[in-house]
């Protein structure tokens, strides 16, 4: 395992977990944390035997959002470029995680608000408890979204949805999350970390060239033409074609037997 001050990360059977561990500030994230964050996204990418990664929450809570009381300890003058850093590398993380290859699941086992709520918007699944809260929080403490919340949350749920949560703060159930997008599916407490592993060990052995190029066709296609995306998804399966895994799934598909991906 891995040694971070504020996470906790290992691998292991094409896995990787990452777990925010600050339970006794709600895993609120601080300047250590995003830095550690956005490491661990790295080496997920850069490391192939990666398929599929957890990130969840030590304690009771998944994250917070922003730690306030420590913004609240910088001098007036050097605030706005502690949180400038802070986004930068929570936001260099966001960026990486959305196109790397393994897919990345958020298991939300309590509270999510904030830069907590926003992180949950930009996994590609998200299992929540059936205890489990979700809410934007920032114009409660006179601040605006950072985590990449005003790209993923409107996609997920709409225009006027979205600036309704972020402007009133309104506090989502885990079942009104699965409702609206924002969760893949509900589980009972006792069985979220059951589940969440299950279903993370399914998606390493499945497709994970593939996975990671249908994450960056859809992250493309917020901003693309229809013919600019169509370019776009001839290419990456022609280029899907020309690898063992897509070579592996159309042999497999016609002898009528289970694929064996191995992300190559």
């Amino acid at each position: 395992m891995a040694q971070y001050t504020t996470l906790l990360f290992e691998t292991g059977e094409n896995l990787a977990r990452i777990t925010l561990n600050r339970p006794a500030a709600a895993n609120a994230m601080n300047a250590e944390m995003v830095r550690e964050l956005a490491d661990c996204i790295a080496r997920c990418e850069d490391d192939h035997a990666v398929r599929a990664v957890i990130l969840t929450g030590a304690g009771k809570a998944f994250c917070a959002g922003g730690d306030l009381k420590g913004f609240a300890a910088q001098p007036p003058d050097e605030l706005a470029g502690f949180i400038d850093d802070m986004t930068g590398h929570l936001h260099r993380a966001l960026s990486q995680m959305a196109r790397m290859r393994a897919p990345v699941v958020a298991v939300i086992n309590g509270a999510a608000g904030g830069a907590g709520m926003s992180l949950a918007c930009a996994a590609d699944f998200v299992i929540a408890a059936e205890s489990a809260r979700f809410t934007m929080a920032y114009t409660r403490a006179g601040l605006t979204p950072d985590g990449a919340g005003t790209y993923f949350l409107p996609r997920i749920v709409g225009f006027r949805r979205a600036a309704e949560l972020i402007i009133t703060n309104r506090v989502l159930s885990a079942k009104e999350a699965l409702e609206l997008g924002i969760a893949t599916r509900v589980v009972p407490d006792d069985q979220i970390r059951l589940e969440s592993e299950a279903f993370a060990a399914e998606l390493a052995r499945g497709a994970t060239l593939a996975y990671g190029a249908v994450k960056r066709l859809l992250l493309a296609s917020a901003n693309n033409s229809l013919e600019a995306q169509m370019e776009l998804e001839s290419a990456a399966i022609s280029r899907m074609t020309t690898t063992r895994d897509g070579r592996e799934g159309i042999a497999a598909f016609v002898a009528k037997r289970p694929p064996e991906f191995k992300a190559s």
